[in-house]
Parts: structure tokens; sequence; C-alpha cells
């Protein structure tokens, strides 16, 4: 048994490997090792969520952000970003019309924009929750005090995604302002942890200045975070940003790395990401094939919708919300998966997953205009 093969059989048993294996294991993958690790992430997945996926309708309601991240195509620097906010009636109607839709999660994402104050947010999760008390509500808003979070808590809001990019000082110093740090975005992850969110945190995979020990260093923060969600998706440059010659990241090892996920925790909502299906036409599929449980087709409006570009040839910027939905749901069927419409709960804090059977389809809802 090759070396390589030994670490992934190790990993499945133990969930951790060193900071030097986790390197060598991702230096030195070749394409039997990815068949192995792939099957037995699937295994790892199965016995815990069957052959269920769970949706999340994304809303993206405002791309207005106050940082200058060096890869995103909203960050404040970009004179050309077509700017955009929703309002507090049409994230809630967006939200309705996804709700008729069987969506029964909703995550309102948007970049770090100052005009939604900590409590006009408080007051649209609470909206939320009143109108859809059988929804569950992610919030991925970014760095704030942990006093917005704590309010926002109170007003509903149930998980919190807050990718940290990359643990290493030196990398993220390498791809964001002088006004951001690890140490804070760190912070702000446990902070979120003590006030009860389920935590999510990720990172992309191929960015620039990543390497195999930057990468190690990775895994071992998400092992030691223990978070109940983790979002990796491939690096993308975006045309108006300082990083806009960089390559792409790798939809391998983006799939090899969601392997070492699932074997790292068995349990963990893992999303098989949008950047993945912009990569590779059946990236999604693939992705949930190599150990991925969660699809977050869009919700947001399709008049605004193309306006969120986090990085160029983003898919699905043209559809109507229906269409994404089942769209989702026939792809997810031709691999032998079943859209599960139920709010999808970490296991060790919601109630059991059902048995994965065929769902019915979601009842017809007026097109957003």
């Amino acid at each position: 048994m090759s070396r390589t093969r030994q670490l992934i059989d190790r990993l499945a048993r133990e969930r951790v490997l060193s900071a030097g294996e986790f390197a060598e294991l991702l230096r030195s993958r070749g394409p039997g090792d990815a068949e192995h690790l792939r099957a037995l992430a699937s295994e790892a997945r199965d016995r815990v969520f069957g052959k269920s996926v769970f949706l999340r309708g994304l809303l993206e309601f405002s791309n207005y952000c106050r940082n200058d991240c060096l890869y995103c195509g909203i960050r404040r620097s970009n004179r050309r970003a077509e700017r955009y906010r929703l309002s507090p009636e049409e994230i809630l109607e967006t939200c309705a019309q996804g709700h008729a839709l069987g969506f029964r999660t909703f995550v309102l994402q948007s970049g770090e924009d100052p005009r939604y104050t900590p409590e006009t947010m408080a007051g649209i999760i609470a909206e939320i929750k009143a109108s859809f008390p059988d929804t569950a509500l992610t919030l991925s808003l970014g760095e704030h005090p942990a006093g917005a979070y704590a309010l926002w808590r109170k007003a509903g809001a149930d998980r919190y995604l807050l990718r940290h990019e990359t643990r290493n000082r030196d990398h993220y110093a390498e791809l964001h302002p002088p006004t951001m740090t690890i140490e804070s975005r760190v912070r702000c992850l446990h902070a979120l942890r003590e006030l009860g969110y389920q935590v999510g945190c990720g990172f992309m995979v191929g960015s620039p200045g990543q390497t195999p020990e930057r990468l190690a260093e990775d895994l071992l923060f998400i092992h030691e975070l223990s978070p109940h969600m983790v979002g990796i998706g491939p690096f993308i440059p975006h045309k108006d940003t300082p990083l806009a010659s960089a390559a792409p990241g790798s939809v391998d090892e983006t799939l090899f790395l969601l392997g070492i996920l699932r074997l790292m925790d068995p349990k963990l909502l893992l999303p098989a990401t949008t950047a993945l299906g912009t990569l590779d036409g059946t990236g999604r599929e693939k992705g949930v094939l190599a150990g991925a449980n969660v699809i977050m087709p869009i919700l947001t409006p399709s008049e605004v919708r193309a306006k969120y570009l986090l990085y160029d040839n983003k898919i699905c910027t043209g559809d109507a919300s229906s269409a994404c939905r089942m769209c989702v749901q026939h792809r997810m069927e031709s691999i032998g998966h079943v859209v599960d419409t139920v709010r999808g709960d970490h296991p060790d804090l919601g109630p059991p997953p059902p048995p994965a059977l065929s769902a019915p389809p979601p009842p017809a809802a007026p097109a957003l205009q």
C-alpha cells in the first residue's frame, strides 16, 4: 500500500493528521488516491446523512462593501462594479418566494455594507423568522463586533458563515488590505461559537500564494475550531481586481480537499459551491460525489443577480429562482442523490435527518420580477 493511501486510511480512522502529513498528502496525491478518498468520504457522509442533499436559498442583498480584499469583485476600490441594495421589503418578499419553492434555509449574504446597521439587520432577521418560523436563517455578513452578532442571534439568526480564507498570517496579508488581519477574523469565529451560532468557516482553493503547507494550517485550524459548516471552492479571478491575471484554482484539488474534510468530520455540513459549477459544468455533482451534502441555489432577484460578482463568469446569474431550484433537483437525482427540503441542521444540534426518500416537487411560485 502506498504512503498516500496509508495517510488517507489513517485520516479515516483518526480524523486528523499532522501538518507535515497533511502537506505530504496534498503534494503527493494521484488519481488512484483521489478515487480511494472519494469512496471513503462518500461512505462516511452516507452513514450520517444517507443520500440527502440539503438546499440553502442564497439571497445576496447588497454588493456594497467597506473592505478592499484583493481577490473580490465587489471590493471597495472596484469603480466598475454596479452597486445595489435590496430594501427590507424586497428581502422579505424574496424569502416568501423561496419558501414557496420549498426552501427551509435562507442564507443572507452581502458585502460589509454600513448602510445595514446592526439594528436594521436585527429587524429584518426578526421579521423573516416571524413570517417563516419553520426555516433556519444563515448570515454571511463579514466581520462585526460581538455585540452585533449577539443582537442578531437574539433576533433569531441560527447560523453564521465567515470564511477565514487562510489561517497563515503572511498569506492572509497577501490577499487582504493592511486593515484586515487573520487574528480579527479568528476572534469573530470564536465569538460566534460562544453565542450559540452554528458556525461555518472556509477558504479558497488555489488562491495566489497558497501552498500545501499553508493548506495544512487551514485543515488544522478547522480541526481545532470544530465548525458545523465548511465552505470551500476554487479561487476564480475577477477581471477588475489586482489578482485578475492569477490562474484559477483546481477543481480536482478542491474535490480532494472536500474528501479530506468529510473524513475529518463525517457530520460536517459541506457545500458543493457555485464556484465549482463555474469552473466545471458538472462541478457541483462532482462535489457531492466527493463528500459534500449542501447546495445553495441563488434566490437573489433576477434584476440584480448579475451584479453580485465576486469572481468572473459566475453561473446561474440569468436564471429564475424556480428554474435554479428544479435544475439542482434534477442534477442531484441524476447522480443518485435526493434533494431534502428540511432545515438541514448539524446532526448534533437539530433533529436527525429523515431517511433519503424522493421528495415531492415544490409548489409553483411566480418568477421574480
